[in-house]
């Protein structure tokens, strides 16, 4: 094979109460990427559409060709080189791992072409060079599910023990994407240092629960278990309208709703597709009521993580 085709999926991560820990794939959006071999050494990117020009075409500074870079110098086939063009399908900044759903598409590819030298889980590592890039930390909770497809646990990351967990199969997750930024490093910065005891222990619990939740499946112990008492409190204040979103969503009949990765998208789940789309309706009703735009996906939990396009 000298050209793949490949769609790697968005992804929701810390899931509420699982931050940095948890992460589970969605259908759509994502990103899609085409690989095609070439006869000289290092990887050319051709072109990127749907970013408005915002991302860089230099390999060693783009998600997807320094996952490719570290990869094939991983396997000793650094002679092998590639044209890589990078179509954005979803929106830069979403919190939906847009910069992993690209270094996973580019390295999940390049293996294919490469005749399949590492399993699936062993590309994680390259995927998440491509992180590094991005946000300048080797995270996995976006690229995890992106890569590997259901919903992930990240139980340590010295050394890297990722555990992939059952889940409902009647379970969807909706998703608002507004139309407004929230820069990460500001999510980030925004964050207590430290916190007590006693809030630490009840998000233990809801960690718990939720795993539990997911693994009976026990839709009420979901529903209770998606409170996130560490995090949503201090981002919520970047998104406008978050509490109206979040209570139309629970008022909707979702088990539960939180912000998706950094924002400023929002997540709920929703036991069953027509509940779902209901809840998304309704959490962009909200967003319109004070002049923001917004788009929804509404998409079960994606088991297959990366797929390949006929070309």
């Amino acid at each position: 094979m000298e050209k793949i085709r490949v769609y790697a999926p968005a992804t929701v991560a810390n899931v509420a109460c699982g931050f940095d820990i948890f992460g589970f794939a969605v259908n759509r959006p994502g990103d899609e990427i085409v690989l095609e071999k070439r006869a000289e050494p290092g990887i050319s990117i051709i072109e990127i559409t749907g970013d408005d020009g915002r991302l860089p075409l230099e390999v060693a500074k783009n998600t997807a060709g320094i996952a490719i870079q570290k990869y094939l110098a991983h396997i000793g086939r650094e002679d092998q080189g590639f044209n890589l063009s990078l179509h954005k399908d979803m929106p830069l900044g979403s919190g939906l791992g847009s910069s992993a759903a690209s270094a996973v598409a580019g390295v999940f590819a390049a293996n294919e072409l490469m005749d399949k030298p590492l399993t699936q889980k062993e590309l994680l590592p390259f995927a998440m060079e491509g992180e590094r890039v991005a946000c300048g930390s080797a995270h996995a909770d976006n690229v995890g599910p992106s890569l590997l497809g259901g919903f992930i646990i990240i139980r340590s990351y010295d050394p890297l023990d990722i555990i992939q967990i059952a889940t409902p199969s009647d379970l969807y997750a909706s998703i608002v994407h507004p139309h407004i930024e929230v820069n990460t490093k500001d999510a980030r910065g925004i964050l207590d240092k430290e916190i007590s005891l006693s809030t630490t222990i009840t998000q233990m619990g809801n960690v718990a629960g939720l795993v539990a939740g997911l693994m009976l499946p026990d839709y009420a112990l979901i529903g209770r278990s998606l409170v996130d008492v560490i995090i949503e409190p201090s981002r919520a204040i970047l998104i406008p309208q978050f509490a109206e979103v979040k209570a139309a969503a629970l008022q909707a009949g979702a088990l539960g709703c939180s912000i998706s990765g950094s924002g400023p998208s929002l997540f709920a789940l929703s036991k069953g597709e027509e509940v779902a789309k209901q809840v998304a309706e309704a959490m962009r009703d909200q967003f319109a009521q004070v002049g923001i735009g917004s788009d929804i996906f509404v998409s079960p939990i994606n088991q297959q993580g990366p797929m390949i396009l006929p070309n």
